[in-house]
């Protein structure tokens, strides 16, 4: 074979591995589901799904890194895999997460709202008007976002270890400050998107005025109609206290036990809990 011929042969295979890399990669992260690519303007959102039935998206913990690659890393229990049985687990990464493959502007102005438009034009684009939804750690305030943005189409919301605020935040070498290695993580990866702007998106989303859950207010849970399962925990990013307020507020709030992580033979527990939730409150 001559020189030249051996080199196109080369080039072709090594262009077809590189083409499904990411396909092949996502699958092997997120447990083996149908990987797709929703987009949306500069916008590209890597997505999964798994299992049939009424709609459940499922939003992975990770803080600004979360990717679907949560679920099979070391979650209190793989969702996905719990509930692909029952209904349609839908998750997908998170723009912009350093690991993870959906990429889009960092909206400096608007950050909460940027994955919200994200989330809910993943539903637009798989034609899903209702969904129910469960989120691990930062899906916490998501959920509180969209429960916000479209409170119609959310039958039931599941917050397991959610994220909230507490005053120790304020010192961004406490534990709980999951957002400061973000930014230059992401650049490393993103030579066009500058730290500058990655600091100033966290600011904007952690920092300024921060209270609560981040995206919504107290007087807002107390009006939110819709029912909520918290499963609370209590590590640094992750306090309990904020978690038990949004149940003890919100009116068709569950709480589960706690601690339902530890001792481990209290997760089955705490797993019947959220199947028992989501069968009570699926739309007929």
């Amino acid at each position: 074979m001559g020189l030249t011929r051996r080199k196109i042969l080369a080039a072709g295979a090594a262009a077809a591995a590189t083409a499904a890399l990411p396909r092949s990669f996502a699958q092997q992260a997120g447990g083996g589901g149908t990987g797709k690519f929703y987009e949306k303007g500069p916008v590209r959102i890597y997505y999964e799904e798994a299992g049939a039935g009424f709609p459940l998206m499922l939003l992975p913990g990770g803080g600004l890194n979360a990717t679907i690659s949560f679920f099979t890393g070391n979650p209190p229990f793989n969702a996905i895999e719990e509930f692909k049985g029952q209904y349609r687990c839908i998750t997908a990464d998170l723009r912009n997460a350093p690991s993870g493959q959906s990429i889009g502007p960092v909206e400096v102005d608007r950050p909460w709202d940027s994955y919200a438009d994200d989330q809910l034009g993943l539903m637009d684009h798989l034609g899903i008007d209702k969904f129910m939804v469960m989120g691990f750690c930062i899906g916490g305030p998501f959920i509180w976002s969209l429960l916000k943005r479209a409170p119609d189409r959310v039958a039931a919301a599941v917050l397991a270890q959610p994220v909230g605020w507490r005053p120790e935040m304020r010192d961004r070498g406490y534990p709980g400050v999951f957002w400061t290695t973000w930014g230059a993580t992401l650049i490393t990866k993103r030579p066009e998107i500058t730290l500058q702007t990655t600091d100033q998106f966290v600011t904007r989303m952690f920092e300024t005025n921060p209270d609560f859950v981040f995206t919504v207010t107290r007087d807002f849970v107390r009006s939110c109609q819709n029912p909520v399962l918290v499963l609370p925990d209590d590590v640094p990013a992750h306090p309990y206290a904020v978690a038990m307020e949004c149940a003890m507020l919100a009116p068709k709030a569950e709480v589960s036990i706690f601690p339902w992580k530890e001792p481990k033979e209290r997760i089955p527990l705490a797993v019947r809990q959220i199947h028992s939730f989501l069968k009570a409150h699926q739309p007929a």
